[in-house]
């Protein structure tokens, strides 16, 4: 996960470490398809967009930097593993 940037001192960066590894794991054992990951994607973007209507509310800034990472995740483990893209 060399794509991947951490906040040195984040105190959630083993949370994060451990989901991405999880994440790429599943991919790799085709648990997870790379449709699936752009659904999540899409997902954690909608939450950080429309914050006032998310169900598990969090704060802006976290929803917009949770976006972005899942985005980084998703484009690292599309190029790492390939798969077909989800369906329009």
């Amino acid at each position: 996960m060399k794509d991947v940037e951490f906040v040195a001192g984040d105190s959630s960066d083993k949370t994060m470490l451990i989901l991405q590894s999880l994440l790429c794991v599943l991919r790799e054992k085709n648990l997870l398809t790379r449709a699936d990951i752009e659904n999540l994607c899409d997902k954690v973007q909608a939450s950080a967009a429309d914050h006032a209507q998310n169900p598990l509310p969090c704060c802006d800034a976290s929803a917009l930097a949770a976006a972005n990472e899942m985005g980084k995740i998703g484009d690292y483990i599309g190029r790492r593993y390939g798969g077909k893209h989800r369906r329009n």
